[in-house]
């Protein structure tokens, strides 16, 4: 027991070496530990906090995800403010000595992490405008998939290869950002047909209806149509427009669904779907020759 009382002495003898003076106190290791702890502590209690928030308590209350989710971040960040305050009062820091310090790193942040700090900010702006959501369908910068995350640095985006491709928040504030999803779950998809001169377009017109509406995934409100684009060089130019509710997530499948139907449609009923050609007209004349000697 002696062994043990002299060795907890020698450490705590340790732990009281002063590194530095701060506010007129010595700021000893066994403070910076102290802070340490109760730090990752913190994290750990304000991570747990949220996820408790964004799937358990709030999801009692109706809200959608992406509200849930919002709210428990931005709870998360109030906690861990007031906990750092908190955190460093007890270790005995008064924080009016650390304005020098906090002067510094205000320039750091001026110079050094304006693209982190922007980021951050833009992330608060994006959980309290919510021009996005979590489960939403966006394109932003040629990248397009689904919103599973918004983080204080970036979002989440899972696209249909599942790949996550961590996306700057700032991108989502200074860009322009397609949201299939916004306010509306409809979306109207337009399928480009081209049939050959001399085809009954008014027939071409009723199997193009008939394929939309034995499709499943297109919705019969508001109904499809068919519109007749342009004259072509090689074809009369039409174009079916369909709404549907799946195809912000499953655009490529449906689209390609439509071009097989259409295409075995055309097939039985002797509607030829023409390729690109040209007319070449040669003229002939009479060229005079020089005869030989």
């Amino acid at each position: 027991m002696q062994a043990f009382y002299g060795w907890f002495e020698k450490a705590k003898a340790v732990l009281d070496i002063s590194l530095f003076e701060l506010g007129g106190r010595p700021f000893t290791l066994w403070t910076l530990a102290h802070i340490l702890i109760l730090v990752v502590v913190l994290f750990y209690v304000a991570g747990k906090l949220r996820n408790w928030m964004a799937n358990r308590a709030l999801a009692r209350t109706g809200m959608d995800v992406g509200a849930r989710h919002a709210v428990a971040t931005i709870t998360r960040y109030v906690v861990l403010l007031l906990g750092l305050l908190i955190i460093l009062q007890t270790a005995g820091i008064n924080l009016t000595t650390l304005n020098v310090l906090a002067g510094a790193v205000g320039i750091g942040v001026g110079f050094g992490l304006q693209n982190v700090v922007g980021n951050f900010i833009s992330g608060l702006i994006i959980m309290f405008e919510r021009p996005i959501k979590i489960g939403d369908r966006i394109v932003v910068d040629n990248i397009e998939g689904d919103v599973v995350e918004i983080g204080a640095r970036g979002t989440v985006v899972l696209t249909n290869d599942n790949i996550n491709i961590i996306v700057p928040n700032s991108k989502f504030i200074t860009e322009n950002v397609v949201n299939w999803k916004y306010n509306d779950a409809r979306v109207r998809l337009k399928i480009p047909v081209g049939v050959a001169y001399g085809s009954d377009l008014r027939r071409v017109e009723k199997l193009l209806l008939d394929v939309a509406g034995a499709e499943p995934d297109v919705i019969a409100d508001p109904a499809p149509v068919v519109r007749f684009m342009a004259f072509g060089d090689s074809a009369l130019n039409l174009e079916l427009r369909v709404w549907t509710t799946s195809g912000a997530t499953r655009k490529g499948r449906l689209v390609s669904k439509l071009n097989f139907a259409i295409y075995d449609i055309f097939q039985s009923n002797g509607i030829q779907i023409p390729f690109p050609q040209r007319d070449l007209h040669i003229r002939s004349s009479v060229v005079g020759m020089k005869p030989t000697e």
